[in-house]
């Protein structure tokens, strides 16, 4: 058994630096199955980059405080998440939660199988200067910031 406060966490930045607190708590604990991470959103903060899927990952996010906006699917539906909440995203699934308001969010992010992502997995939705339009783009991290790859004309950026 492993324990660990949400204070003695490491803060780890977002190499797209969309938020100013992630504490990667399922690396603390360990664990090999499942990942954990503590986030606090100042207003206009996200929990990533943008709207993007994981192939090899369910997803559930649990908002503690506040209120949390996601945009789901390539139509970027508006799901408001409030205090007490959850949501969750199936593998595969396009998505990015965000704070929308004025206040704080405090929200966590659970997600299985493996404590943490596969690379190769995990898609993002985003502008491709090539193609003049959103397209879906590999991800890959290089050093300490992503490189997006379009699936559909191989443009790289980042």
């Amino acid at each position: 058994m492993d324990t660990v406060t949400i204070d003695d966490v490491p803060t780890e930045r977002n190499p797209m630096q969309v938020h100013d607190i992630r504490k990667p708590v399922s690396r603390e604990l360990g664990t090999e199955h499942f990942a954990a991470n503590y986030f606090e959103l100042a207003p206009g903060d996200s929990f990533s980059g943008g709207l993007h899927r994981h192939h090899d990952q369910e997803e559930v996010f649990y908002i503690e405080q506040g209120v949390a906006t996601f945009e789901v699917g390539l139509d970027r539906e508006e799901v408001a998440v409030s205090s007490g909440e959850l949501i969750r995203f199936e593998p595969g699934e396009f998505q990015q939660g965000y704070n929308a308001g004025d206040e704080r969010v405090i929200g966590w992010a659970f997600g299985a199988p493996g404590a943490s992502h596969d690379w190769d997995d995990l898609e993002s939705r985003a502008h491709c200067p090539e193609c003049d339009d959103e397209r879906t783009h590999s991800v890959a991290l290089a050093g300490d910031r992503f490189e997006l790859t379009c699936t559909d004309c191989g443009n790289v950026q980042g």
